[in-house]
């Protein structure tokens, strides 16, 4: 893999963002909606040595919670942790961030997606029915809690 760093995003990132959004989801962010998201919440960016963007997580952040919206990584460069990488530092960000939790949702047949999850604390602790069109799928809602409520 090459030498992968996580960075704020910034308008720079967000024609490549928008890309990646279009490879990935039926109903994919536009860059408008992305440049929104720009100062708010914790949206990071993966790149590689050249500043080619791999990939990116957001997460909206409200009284102290984490809501990630989108987690996407380019087609080509899956299966090389980029994904792994931007959990874990969106982790170590919303811990120094103080967020209670963090949570998601993800299709329940993206079983690839839940392995990540899995493997980085977060725990299925819900399910929403019909939440996906194109095709009509339940989400999983998955949840990391990061400290004690209180």
């Amino acid at each position: 893999m090459s030498q992968i760093q996580i960075v704020p995003m910034d308008e720079r990132h967000l024609p490549a963002l928008a890309e990646i959004e279009r490879a990935c989801f039926h109903a994919p962010w536009s860059e408008n909606a992305l440049r929104e998201e720009l100062g708010k919440g914790l949206f990071l960016v993966a790149e590689d040595e050249n500043q080619t963007v791999c990939g990116y997580v957001g997460c909206q952040t409200v009284l102290g919670e984490g809501y990630i919206t989108n987690v996407a990584v380019s087609p080509d460069f899956r299966r090389q942790g980029v994904g792994r990488l931007l959990i874990q530092t969106l982790t170590e960000r919303a811990q120094q961030a103080q967020l209670a939790f963090v949570t998601l949702e993800v299709r329940a047949s993206n079983d690839p997606a839940i392995a990540l999850y899995t493997a980085a604390g977060y725990e299925p602790v819900g399910r929403r029915k019909n939440f996906y069109r194109a095709p009509t799928e339940d989400a999983i809602l998955m949840t990391l809690q990061l400290r004690d409520a209180t």
